[in-house]
């Protein structure tokens, strides 16, 4: 089935959305929901369609082109196409990536456009915001490199500059991303946690993550930095602002894990490793929902 909904979406347009919505749905689904070996068969039979990946790249350009809609909830028809077209991209960068498979046409993304998208947000819906997160998560764990992308919009900060500042010599070991775009991203992906939307929570604390891991590994100095902003600890507060047991929250645990990681203890006290781990020891182990299992397990692993 690949090959005839495949080319059936390399013949649509981008307005088609009726047709192309379900058709990217079950070409996303057939990429996850198969054993490994007709994984990479989907790949390659998915990128090897060069009128498919040309469609991708006009779905996505939409992005930039829509109309917000009167409310941010609102997921019209055409938000939902591009839902399915940053998701099946983000899921082609991943698993191209795995299988070093051979790419027939290169997809062309300008990455200011990407991170305004979440940093200015537009009254987008949750669902959109999650997918362009995902298509970023992607991104950042390949270092910006990849054969299937070609990255726009790069930072020219070094050009012309005789005697590089301190900010350029950041902005180099940081490319293809800049400094004065690292900090606005974690002020916004800050300000989505406090929204407190299961499925949205988890999708900035995963970028999050994978954001100041590349950061540690480009520049441990702006890493530690942002993983140290004391905006943090209000965060924690206003998350903490719950029912009982509120330190078990997978999104709560993952955070706090991200900081003892990078050694903020600006942000995470022995007071509330202690208050984790007492929570812990009074909790049913057995009926802990599985993402809060899994989160406490990374926790205790990494005190």
């Amino acid at each position: 089935l690949l090959f005839p909904v495949s080319n059936l979406c390399g013949k649509c347009r981008p307005t088609d959305t009726d047709l192309l919505q379900p058709s990217l749905n079950f070409l996303y689904w057939s990429l996850h929901q198969t054993t490994p070996c007709s994984q990479q068969r989907a790949v390659t039979v998915l990128l090897s369609n060069v009128a498919l990946l040309e469609l991708l790249q006009k779905v996505l350009e939409c992005t930039w082109l829509r109309s917000p809609p009167s409310e941010p909830a609102y997921l019209s028809s055409e938000d939902a196409l591009l839902c399915s077209g940053w998701l099946l991209v983000a899921s082609l960068l991943l698993y191209q990536h795995r299988y070093n498979t051979e790419v027939h046409q290169t997809l062309s993304l300008d990455l200011t456009e990407v991170l305004n998208a979440v940093i200015f947000r537009k009254k987008q819906p949750i669902l959109l915001l999650v997918s362009i997160m995902q298509f970023l998560k992607a991104l950042l764990r390949q270092n910006f490199s990849s054969s299937l992308l070609v990255i726009a919009g790069q930072n020219t900060a070094l050009q012309g500059a005789t005697q590089p500042q301190p900010s350029s010599l950041q902005d180099a070991a940081l490319h293809p991303l800049a400094v004065q775009q690292v900090f606005p991203l974690v002020v916004s992906l800050q300000n989505l946690l406090v929204h407190k939307d299961l499925l949205l929570s988890q999708a900035v604390v995963a970028c999050l993550e994978t954001l100041v891991e590349y950061l540690y590994v480009k520049n441990q100095d702006v890493a530690l930095h942002v993983a140290s902003q004391p905006w943090h600890r209000f965060l924690l507060f206003t998350l903490l602002n719950g029912g009982q047991k509120s330190f078990l929250q997978p999104e709560v645990l993952r955070l706090m894990t991200l900081f003892l990681k990078y050694q903020s203890s600006n942000i995470i006290s022995q007071k509330e490793i202690s208050q984790i781990l007492q929570e812990a020891s009074e909790a049913n182990l057995a009926e802990l929902p599985e993402a809060t299992s899994r989160a406490l397990h990374l926790f205790l692993c990494q005190v």
